[in-house]
């Protein structure tokens, strides 16, 4: 499999580069996601980081790359396109009242 090496930005990754694998198209996934497990032996934590270009070449305006940020919130595929044939997203916020019927 091919890789890039990818720098990370913000977060306790902050500066570090390191080898993405890349899918079929040759690009890096949308969304990096990085277990850190607890030192307490609880639930590990999940860093989220977002592809976002690295920068754009001053003549023809041609993308020089890939490079992570990271996501505080987590959301990592929260604002991704949603096509009208997905299945709908988990919402845990209530949308009315259960007796309203108007909902």
């Amino acid at each position: 499999m091919k890789s890039q090496d990818t720098p990370f930005e913000g977060g306790p990754m902050d500066g570090r580069v390191l080898p993405v694998l890349l899918g079929p198209t040759g690009h890096p996934p949308k969304t990096y996601r990085i277990p850190v497990p607890d030192a307490a032996g609880g639930p590990p934590t999940v860093l989220v980081y977002r592809r976002t270009p690295r920068g754009h070449s001053k003549r023809l305006g041609l993308l020089q790359g890939w490079k992570y940020v990271h996501d505080p919130e987590g959301l990592g595929d929260a604002d991704r396109l949603r096509w009208p044939w997905s299945r709908p997203r988990r919402d845990n916020t209530p949308h009315g009242k259960p007796d309203d019927p108007t909902g």
